[in-house]
């Protein structure tokens, strides 16, 4: 990464946070920072797992419980046991915290139109675009990618979403337990792996492979969900998954798909893929590609 790069990133930040008036301790004008305040914001009316808020706004365990106490002592906050299971614990806006959280929205209301009136409506409409496409590559600045145990409750829901996703495009539906089998012993190492995205802690998409001694490795269950689209999720999936099937020992990549599918066989094809004759018996499939992998690259040796 280049310095001008970096330090245009920099430049950026500092105008943000000043113009918003992230530095000042009373942020918006209230008696708090900001971090209390995106806090109160993050649990909402319908309250929130301490968990869940951990990860959408990625925050250190210490840091996140020193801003409960401060929230639950000025008597905004309330942390319970979740009726659901007594060992997760939930937050919950008190009445004076749902009262404050109003009055903070309607200061954050205030300051962004103060930050639109001044500019023309050109002026105005470039900035809008502009900072929707700044949201939306710093939302896929934050995906991880990560392996995952296939059973887990976010890769079933990958899964759910990603069937009835082929059910609805495909002409004639989709049913799982007709086309070749990725089970999740299947896709458990060393058998195979799953990989998934997850934005703040939200799954949004996944990758599998079936892997196969002295034979390419099979990829799996790609699928994005529909809001991360155009973030670069799939691509991130895939250059994962190669990586780990080269580790692995592959050689090369096979995959099938349909031919409605056009984003993924675009993207398969932008990656390397090329079409080859048909190499399994898939029955939704009318498209099979390869890719040939170069061999993993040697490690630096430690002096």
């Amino acid at each position: 990464m280049d310095s001008t790069s970096v330090q245009q990133v920099r430049r950026f930040n500092r105008a943000v946070t000043e113009r918003t008036g992230a530095l000042n301790e009373r942020f918006l004008g209230r008696h708090r920072p900001l971090g209390e305040a995106r806090l109160l914001w993050e649990v909402g009316r319908a309250g929130a797992e301490i968990r869940q808020l951990r990860a959408r706004l990625a925050l250190d365990s210490g840091y996140l419980s020193r801003l409960l106490r401060s929230l639950k002592r000025q008597g905004l906050l309330a942390v319970e046991a979740s009726p659901a299971d007594r060992r997760v614990r939930r937050v919950r806006l008190t009445r004076a915290g749902s009262a404050e959280r109003a009055e903070l929205d309607r200061r954050a209301d205030a300051v962004a139109r103060g930050l639109l009136e001044p500019l023309s409506d050109r002026q105005r409409a470039k900035l809008l675009s502009a900072m929707a496409q700044v949201e939306r590559m710093l939302e896929a600045s934050l995906v991880e990618v990560t392996l995952e145990d296939p059973t887990t409750r976010d890769a079933r829901w990958c899964f759910e979403q990603y069937f009835a996703e082929l059910d609805e495009r495909f002409e004639a539906g989709f049913d799982p337990t007709r086309g070749i089998s990725a089970h999740p012993a299947e896709l458990t190492p060393p058998a195979g792996l799953l990989l998934l995205a997850r934005v703040r802690g939200r799954a949004v998409g996944c990758g599998a492979l079936k892997l196969h001694r002295d034979a390419p490795a099979e990829l799996k269950r790609m699928w994005v969900d529909r809001a991360a689209r155009g973030m670069g999720v799939g691509r991130r999936l895939l250059v994962e998954l190669e990586g780990r099937a080269r580790a692995a020992g592959a050689r090369a990549v096979h995959l099938e798909t349909n031919g409605c599918l056009t984003e993924a066989i675009d993207l398969y094809r932008r990656s390397g893929y090329v079409e080859v004759p048909a190499f399994n018996h898939e029955p939704y499939a009318d498209h099979w590609f390869e890719k040939r992998l170069g061999p993993a690259p040697k490690r630096r040796s430690a002096h």
